[in-house]
């Protein structure tokens, strides 16, 4: 993993783990004050109020994630043994609870025994829950798509023979060298056909006794595809002042981006993704098993469509929508290519005699997009993003540059549903929409197209 993305995350999991501490401490508080029996088992039955005790968080707060980091918790493995993960995590808990019981001893106040105790036991139960979450998100289908780092290492094999036998196969830390390149012995249009075929979201580029100008045309292959370049930079003396200057294996890498970074609003955006999908799946649910009868009712064949789409990288996934066409719709097809109504490789038709009459309803108020809820919290889609695309039509694209709106997770809603949907003819219209929302990406721009877009669907505008 690139020394920066650890930092960023290790900055997320401080906090998160400081949140935890603060709400150990609360629930340590309401749970003496709603047991006083617990008195009879030692300390005194007084029992301050919460606001007396709070200004207590000023001090855990900032140190919780302290003593986390002085136990080398943050810098351990991801799949470390549970054991000394367990281990780091009640010395730093236990150390929090002396200097709990140190700062109010200096401060000559009171506190509850039980509401230490347990202070520290609710602290130590909750960051090892928290582990044992991330451990079976990691190791889900869901968690390997989001941590995962594709790579291919390019360059002449006496450059890249030490990095291909070190991080060759799986790793601990999510990166996996999915295939190896010479850079002086293969054309730049074999490395574009290996990223197309293993949906690599990496290139590691060692230039040392490589043709500058094939690692000039594999860096802009890489640019054009929205696929990050990390460029093994350890031949330079000087770091090169519009570069990204990064560290990988202990060395130094210049990264070459055209796709936003690892932030932490990219954080930001997986969790509210998540928690969002959860949250409107939960709600949403009755209305979706009235769907799911009304389709069947109405029309025969299953409730749901599944189709293939390209994902991040183009790397194929199946999505779920509700069935808005007849059944054989798929094989009917070819038939009404001849109306397509879009220009370029992508295929639409207002007017689809395959549309049923609830499928008509369900399209108008995109009702029928509603199941990619379930994509969204797989780690497949986003709540915002480019629409993903049948993956037959992705690989019909006559130009590169298109790719680039594979290069970042696709979503339910995008700029190009709030400017019409159908009303956009002309498929470069789409990919600059969706281009110009890549370039300017930013967490506030996603909630304002996701404000933008209730409207835009209860109006039904833009659709047929």
């Amino acid at each position: 993993m690139l020394r920066r993305q650890h930092h960023i995350r290790v900055q997320f999991q401080k906090l998160f783990d400081a949140v935890l501490f603060a709400i150990g401490f609360w629930l340590a508080h309401w749970i003496r004050s709603n047991n006083p029996s617990l008195a009879a088992l030692g300390g005194t039955a007084k029992i301050s109020q919460f606001s007396e005790v709070v200004w207590l968080l000023v001090v855990i707060v900032p140190l919780a994630p302290f003593f986390l980091e002085m136990q080398g918790f943050y810098n351990r493995s991801i799949i470390s043994s549970r054991l000394r993960t367990d281990w780091k995590v009640f010395r730093a808990s236990a150390t929090c609870v002396l200097t709990v019981i140190f700062v109010m001893f200096f401060a000559k106040e009171e506190l509850a025994r039980w509401v230490v105790i347990l202070f520290g036991l609710i602290s130590f139960v909750l960051i090892v829950a928290k582990e044992e979450v991330v451990r079976l998100w990691i190791d889900a289908k869901a968690g390997a798509t989001r941590f995962k780092r594709r790579l291919i290492l390019v360059g002449a094999s006496e450059d890249t023979s030490r990095l291909w036998t070190k991080q060759s196969g799986a790793s601990p830390e999510g990166v996996e060298i999915v295939a190896r390149l010479d850079l002086n012995e293969t054309s730049v249009e074999q490395l574009v056909d290996e990223l197309h075929r293993l949906s690599a979201n990496g290139v590691v580029i060692s230039a040392k006794h490589s043709y500058f100008g094939q690692v000039e045309k594999a860096i802009q292959a890489c640019e054009l595809e929205g696929v990050e370049a990390w460029l093994l930079a350890d031949f330079f003396n000087t770091q090169l002042s519009r570069t990204m200057l990064d560290e990988f294996d202990g060395r130094p890498m210049l990264i070459f981006r055209s796709t936003p970074e690892e932030s932490w609003q990219g954080l930001a955006k997986q969790m509210f993704d998540v928690l969002s999908a959860l949250f409107l799946l939960v709600i949403l649910s009755p209305l979706f098993l009235a769907l799911i009868v009304l389709i069947r009712w109405t029309s025969s064949g299953p409730a749901m469509f599944r189709q293939q789409r390209s994902g991040l990288n183009g790397r194929p996934f199946t999505m779920l929508k509700f069935r808005s066409m007849v059944s054989d719709a798929e094989q009917r097809r070819q038939e009404l290519e001849a109306l397509n109504e879009m220009a370029g490789p992508v295929f639409k038709l207002s007017e689809d005699p395959r549309i049923t009459p609830i499928g008509r309803l369900l399209r108008k108020y995109s009702i029928d997009e509603l199941p990619q809820l379930i994509n969204v919290l797989r780690g497949e889609m986003s709540l915002v993003g480019p629409r993903p695309l049948p993956v037959d039509e992705v690989q019909r694209f006559d130009d590169f540059a298109h790719r680039r709106r594979l290069s970042v997770k696709p979503g339910l809603t995008c700029l190009w549903q709030i400017s019409g949907r159908n009303n956009v003819k002309d498929f470069k219209d789409w990919v600059r929409l969706d281009l110009e929302y890549i370039d300017n990406w930013s967490l506030w721009l996603d909630f304002k197209i996701l404000w933008r877009t209730i409207p835009v669907v209860l109006s039904g505008t833009g659709a047929k």
